[in-house]
């Protein structure tokens, strides 16, 4: 049975990191493991504080890591401050050889959209980026969408990535690819790097978003910020508090929040400073999508300016 553990520092990250910030809903007791035991002191606090603010354990791992790297580095612990150094992560420097072609740090509103004819409106009104997430399993309907879509964004502003079809999306030339963490084991990334397409990767916490820094691609989605009814979560909602420390980590890439977020929470998430907002069902299910992707950029804008 885990033991409880009553030490100073880990009741000071604890206390320093509340539900209403870092934390989640429903904290647990801290604790620790015996295989903890041969953890340094700082990460063992780090470990048990993490998993009492409800972080998963890979993530947790990630986060007592960090915290004694840093006290290697400074020397301090630093209860009050959450780590958000690269390098105590683990985080190679930029530039980086093998990194996927770069998009704009700036991608601004990201529409994701179920089928061509959507992308085609949305890029007539003027969204910047756009992803095609086309779900069929007949492999020539998949071809066509894809190819339509491609040419549905030409002569626009618009820049489209394709949602899991790699192969068709290279043989149609979009300008990049959208992976979920399921995908990787399976897809030719040296292919698609080769091809030229950008990549962009979604992650739902620290241990996931190393792995995609480790691959250097063009952007990092982090999600879901909220709750979605639109697919299956690994995790639970990340929270924008949490959103704030992801984005100050991962500064050096192009950064996409995605997860439930509609024009109400976009005041809640641009704080962060991630350079876009990727949006679901406030465009789809609207009774105009157009009309309500334009309504979301002037709300992007403000909130820029402001």
């Amino acid at each position: 049975m885990p033991e409880t553990l009553p030490d100073d520092l880990s009741q000071a990250i604890r206390a320093a990191h509340s539900r209403l910030q870092i934390g989640l809903p429903q904290p647990i007791a801290a604790c620790l493991t015996p295989e903890d035991e041969t953890l340094p002191a700082v990460a063992r606090a780090a470990i048990a504080a993490a998993r009492s603010l409800g972080f998963v354990e890979h993530d947790a791992g990630v986060v007592a890591r960090a915290w004694q790297a840093r006290f290697e580095r400074t020397g301090r612990t630093d209860p009050e401050v959450w780590p958000d150094e690269p390098a105590d992560f683990g985080l190679a420097p930029w530039p980086r050889a093998e990194a996927f072609a770069p998009c704009p740090k700036a991608l601004g509103l990201y529409a994701v959209l179920p089928d061509a004819d959507s992308v085609a409106r949305l890029a007539q009104a003027g969204v910047p980026t756009l992803q095609l997430r086309f779900k069929s399993d007949d492999e020539a309907e998949v071809r066509a969408q894809v190819r339509a879509a491609v040419r549905a964004v030409q002569g626009t502003p618009a820049l489209l990535f394709v949602n899991d079809h790699w192969r068709e999306a290279i043989d149609a030339g979009a300008y990049g690819v959208h992976l979920g963490q399921e995908d990787l084991d399976s897809a030719d990334l040296g292919a698609i790097r080769d091809a030229g397409l950008r990549l962009g990767l979604s992650t739902h916490g620290y241990a996931e978003m190393l792995r995609a820094d480790r691959l250097s691609p063009s952007y990092i989605a982090m999600g879901a910020v909220y709750a979605t009814t639109l697919k299956d979560m690994p995790t639970a909602p990340q929270g924008p508090a949490r959103l704030n420390v992801y984005a100050r980590l991962l500064r050096d890439h192009a950064l996409v929040a995605i997860g439930g977020i509609d024009e109400a929470r976009f005041a809640e998430v641009l704080p962060s400073g991630v350079g876009s907002i990727a949006v679901v069902r406030a465009i789809v299910a609207a009774p105009d999508p157009a009309l309500a992707a334009r309504g979301l950029m002037q709300v992007l804008e403000r909130g820029r300016r402001g």
